[in-house]
């Protein structure tokens, strides 16, 4: 392996400057900004909006690992720590993770990997994130009223019976934003369907657009399974209906047989785009096509299909029969093919691959790594007899945040360092972007690794006080909290300052393939001065290296 790429910087800033006329500078009015129809505005509007409930849902894990750095938890009381760990997983599920690559990145770069001048439906797209706003505001004040204390989760009847929290309004809030996600994916399905450019048939598509599209479809048929478990539980509280109460005649467990549904392919919501942004990364750090194109594309299908079958082995405790839990058992189990597929695959594509450890790159590994970590743990879980003993331990909590933080934001991490350029024609400092992308994978492991053995030797999840010989490994957890705290500082802090003072980006700063770079950077309004022709496979890097060469401009 070589570092054969030449850092976005050999492009002279000097040779280089920003268009007169981009979409940034097309209004500098908060108007211009609110009532915007352009992708690439609004998609600005989310990076800023699922920031800040990233920021939130961050002070909430803080305060909850500071709790726990003693066994008697002497920060806060039982009743503030359990509404500290819902806001954190309400906000970091619903209003980050879930809308944070899809509504951002997808935002953005859907219509101009397309060569279109923008979404199907620009106004309907705008709607949208006035709709996820609505739904956060509805959410803030509920966790700033007085909170929830029922998890993420909400399982009845805790929810619907016991819990005299503001359960309701922050079950509307979520509800509201999940019609954000069904418009916004609805928008990228007959998008991806109407306007692409000529020429640019399905096999000629950028994966992440493969990636996009298959998460569109989980959003759209899925969300709708939420907002109806949301509605039941509040008429189950306002109307004791008794769907869910057992003293009514109601079966808690169709609860989680509901959430579940949803729940379980929200997972992929969340991590398939991240796959896709992986799948552009990859062949463009290492100069190569990527190894089974279409394996890798056909397989973000199979996952998204087989994510609708795999709910039930949530529910292996639950006291559903032996001969359910052995079906959703061996269909988890499949669907770790699927995402094997793409994790050989771009193993195959770094191999003998012209290697540059960028800072997009540097995400894109610790994304393999640490998503492949989350996907073998994972398949202890699928087993029926393991899941028993590790059920509701930290075991879990560390598996989840493998696959969710070590792999969804590490995915969204790289997108937003991978087209920083592109968003804002700026280039960020190299060398504190590789700092950080370094610190964050080191705190990521110290935070979650040591909650697998707290999970393996016994210790709950969601417990507010614990036994001392627990300490330990709850202290290393909390110090690479710290560590993985500082590393995401970081990029907000130099990405902020390379908006004023980062060297000027030239339109393909990474000699990347893809439409999106063969438009100015930033782009203008319109993306494209004329509609683009599409004539060859999408990441012929060989090909491309070549023309560059018989330009002049290596």
């Amino acid at each position: 392996m070589t570092a054969a790429l030449d850092r976005p910087t050999s492009v002279s800033p000097e040779s280089v400057s920003l268009p007169k006329r981009h979409y940034l500078n097309s209004g500098y009015t908060v108007r211009s900004w609110l009532f915007t129809t352009d992708h690439k505005r609004i998609a600005l509007l989310y990076l800023v909006s699922i920031t800040a409930f990233f920021v939130l849902g961050g002070i909430a894990a803080t305060l909850v690992r500071l709790d726990l750095m003693t066994p008697q938890a002497d920060l806060v009381r039982s009743e503030t720590y359990n509404k500290l760990f819902t806001a954190h997983g309400v906000i970091m599920i619903f209003f980050f993770l879930v809308p944070s690559i899809p509504a951002v990145m997808g935002n953005f770069l859907v219509p101009l990997m397309l060569g279109a001048r923008d979404l199907a439906f620009p106004r309907l797209n705008l709607l949208s994130w006035y709709v996820y706003m609505v739904g956060g505001v509805f959410t803030l004040y509920a966790l700033l009223a007085g909170g929830v204390d029922t998890g993420w989760t909400f399982y009845a009847p805790y929810s619907s019976t016991y819990s005299n929290t503001y359960v309701m309004a922050t079950a509307v809030g979520i509800f509201i934003t999940g019609f954000s996600s069904i418009l916004t994916g609805l928008n990228f399905i007959v998008t991806i369907h109407k306007m692409r450019a000529p020429g640019q048939v399905w096999f000629r598509l950028p994966l992440f657009i493969w990636s996009i599209y298959a998460t569109s479809i989980i959003m759209v048929l899925g969300t709708p399974v939420l907002a109806i478990t949301l509605v039941l539980v509040g008429l189950e509280r306002l109307l004791g209906l008794g769907i869910f109460d057992p003293r009514l005649g109601g079966d808690p467990i169709l609860f989680q047989h509901l959430f579940w549904f949803y729940s379980h392919p929200a997972v992929y919501i969340m991590i398939l785009p991240s796959m896709g942004v992986v799948s552009e990364i990859i062949p463009c750090f290492c100069r190569k096509r990527p190894f089974g194109y279409e394996f890798i594309g056909f397989s973000s299908f199979a996952i998204a299909a087989f994510s609708f079958l795999v709910w039930g082995h949530h529910l292996f405790v639950s006291g559903q029969s032996i001969y359910a839990g052995l079906v959703f058992s061996m269909l988890s189990y499949l669907v770790a093919i699927p995402s094997a597929v793409k994790v050989f695959n771009w193993t195959a594509t770094l191999h003998k691959g012209s290697i540059s450890f960028d800072t997009p790159m540097l995400y894109a590994l610790g994304f393999v790594g640490l998503f492949t970590m989350g996907g073998l743990t994972g398949l202890f879980v699928a087993a029926l007899a393991v899941d028993v003993h590790v059920h509701d331990t930290y075991f879990i909590v560390a598996h989840f945040h493998y696959i969710m933080v070590g792999g969804a934001v590490m995915g969204y991490l790289g997108a937003i360092h991978f087209w920083w350029p592109k968003m804002t024609g700026r280039l960020y400092p190299e060398g504190w972007a590789r700092l950080s992308a370094i610190l964050i994978f080191v705190g990521f492991n110290l935070t979650f690794f040591p909650q697998y053995i707290l999970g393996y030797l016994g210790m709950p999840r969601r417990y507010h006080i614990y036994p001392p010989e627990f300490q330990v490994l709850n202290v290393m957890s909390s110090a690479g909290a710290s560590i993985l705290g500082v590393g995401y500082l970081f990029p907000l802090t130099y990405l902020i300052w390379s908006l004023f003072y980062g060297k000027v980006a030239s339109a393909n700063p990474w000699r990347a393939a893809g439409l999106e770079w063969q438009t100015p950077s930033p782009p203008p309004t319109e993306n494209f001065a004329r509609t683009p022709v599409v004539r060859h496979e999408a990441y012929d890097y060989p090909a491309i290296d070549n023309q560059q060469v018989e330009e002049g401009l290596r």
